[in-house]
């Protein structure tokens, strides 16, 4: 049974350290030397208004994984709309990265790049990424968010970013929730971390209106985190197709979770929809 954590707690590195010591998160991150922490930069908006990353969430995710001795980058790749580059430092990410001494490196600028076969896919026959991201343990570190293609944006959707093409746009025509499907099938996090502090809903994932929950979501099946936040926010997992999919190929399990923590009815929000 995959184990969720659901935490509410105030905007600080306590609430996000208590939430990954509910799951295990080690024994996930074990097998690796380095860590890949996978932002949300789709736009050089900061975490206040919902729609990027906080850096407290980063800067917990740093602190535990270094705790035994992992190295950790910080990444993401720029969107067809947005420089990463621009946007680490707008987002307030960067001061954070420097402060505690972390690296950000924007993947669609890596040397060393791979593609990797999607075996069973529902669109792609491959996906390019940068080598780095298949011998390293990967942390999708997501926001709770409404999406006007997908219905969510959580740990999943998030994995978009590890493709390193700017011009991500072309997948739009082969159905986004299937691209997302094939892209976590392929290369599937090893822990999700979804950002709920400041949320997103409405016309997401960039123009809808932030809402402050104070909630953490995480777990090392990113089907079940993404299933649970889903019903945060008061969809039905089932409706998600992209959900539904990854949990039908085996990415992980959308049912039959183990909440842990203040639970799902202790944070729960019907969220606007576009």
């Amino acid at each position: 049974m995959s184990k969720v954590a659901v935490v509410k707690g105030e905007r600080s590195l306590e609430t996000v350290y208590r939430a990954l010591d509910l799951i295990p998160y080690r024994e996930a991150l074990e097998p690796w030397s380095r860590v890949l922490v996978k932002v949300n930069f789709i736009t050089t908006k900061n975490w206040a208004t919902g729609a990027t990353t906080d850096p407290v969430v980063v800067e917990a995710l740093i602190d535990r994984a270094r705790d035994f001795g992992k190295e950790v980058l910080v990444v993401e790749s720029d969107a067809q709309m947005t420089n990463a580059d621009k946007a680490v430092v707008a987002s307030g990410m960067k001061e954070m990265l420097d402060r505690v001494g972390v690296e950000f490196v924007n993947m669609r600028h890596v040397d060393e790049k791979v593609e990797l076969p999607v075996k069973d896919g529902r669109a792609l026959s491959s996906i390019k990424v940068a080598k780095m991201a298949t011998n390293s343990a990967i942390i999708s570190a997501a926001k709770l968010k409404t999406h006007m293609g997908t219905k969510v944006t959580l740990g999943m959707k998030n994995m978009f970013g590890m493709l390193t093409t700017k011009w991500k746009g072309k997948f739009h025509i082969h159905g986004m929730d299937k691209v997302v499907h094939d892209i976590c099938l392929t290369l599937p996090p090893a822990l999700t971390v979804i950002d709920g502090f400041v949320a997103m809903e409405g016309r997401g994932p960039v123009h809808g209106k932030p809402v402050q929950i104070n909630t953490i979501l995480a777990s090392t099946d990113v089907v079940a985190a993404d299933a649970t936040a889903a019903r945060v926010m008061g969809f039905d997992p089932d409706e998600v197709d992209h959900i539904r999919w990854a949990h039908e190929s085996h990415i992980g399990t959308k049912d039959n979770i183990d909440v842990l923590g203040d639970g799902v009815d202790a944070v729960r929000r019907v969220f606007e929809r576009t």
